[in-house]
């Protein structure tokens, strides 16, 4: 596949899971890549494979809620490749001491899950948008969640980080359809990264028996692997997806075609 030859993107959280997938899948299909986290080893393994095999990546070691960070990230991106054409808002957190109700979750805790995970979105897009401008458009992809849009027990600020997602993608669609910048997210069901693996660990189930029950709350009868989502990723990202904005795609085995009956 080449339908993204010549374009630039940023994928933040790129160095694990869905980051590093979606990375290695703009990358395959003609994109220049910047690869933004804060794991140095993983994502220079990630820009290592990626340029082993022909393509062009350039890693930016980041904080997604720091302004300062996004917009080195955005600077970088340009100086190294000459522009930007594509912002995968990918990254986001989950940590294991984070499930609690609102009377229990720290005010710290709470900034910390907003600030990586929607605040980010804000920055990089903020920074992002000028350049894809000066480009005749571009395209922002959000990795939101299933659970922007039905809720889960004891993950209030996660969830409130993926509704805010979900309304953030119609709100920018709206603000820059007339600079030919498209604005989209993908909702993942239980995709088998690192990020879900240690989300697991803070219930203190078993991994292999969580994934089992995860599998079955699936109509497909098992969980996503993240080349799942980011092959949905290049698509939207390509001239194929040109008529789409301001909505978002469920890549979720079934799991919101369910009723709470089934």
């Amino acid at each position: 596949m080449s339908n993204l030859k010549n374009k630039v993107s940023i994928v933040t959280g790129a160095a694990l899971g869905i980051g590093a997938a979606s990375a290695k899948e703009l990358s395959q299909c003609g994109s220049s890549v910047t690869l933004m986290d804060i794991n140095v080893s993983a994502a220079e393994k990630v820009a290592k494979e990626i340029n082993d095999a022909g393509g062009r990546a350039h890693v930016v070691i980041a904080d997604a809620s720091s302004a300062k960070d996004c917009e080195r990230t955005v600077t970088e991106t340009v100086e190294a490749f000459g522009g930007l054409d594509i912002l995968f808002n990918n990254v986001g957190i989950q940590p294991t001491t984070s499930y609690a109700n609102v009377e229990d979750t720290t005010e710290e805790m709470w900034d910390q899950i907003l600030g990586v995970n929607l605040k980010s979105r804000f920055l990089m897009a903020k920074y992002s948008i000028p350049h894809m401008r000066e480009r005749g458009g571009g395209v922002i992809i959000s990795s939101a969640s299933v659970q922007g849009q039905q809720s889960a027990h004891l993950v209030p600020a996660y969830a409130a980080t993926k509704g805010g997602d979900l309304s953030l993608t119609r709100q920018l669609a709206l603000d820059y359809a007339k600079d030919n910048i498209r604005v989209l997210s993908v909702c993942p069901g239980s995709i088998l990264t690192p990020l879900w693996r240690e989300s697991i660990e803070g219930t203190g189930l078993s991994l292999d028996q969580a994934i089992k029950d995860s599998a079955a709350k699936h109509p497909i009868a098992r969980n996503g692997e993240p080349e799942e989502i980011a092959k949905v990723v290049a698509f939207l990202a390509s001239d194929d997806a040109s008529f789409m904005t301001g909505t978002f795609v469920n890549v979720d085995g079934g799991m919101m075609a369910k009723g709470a009956w089934v």
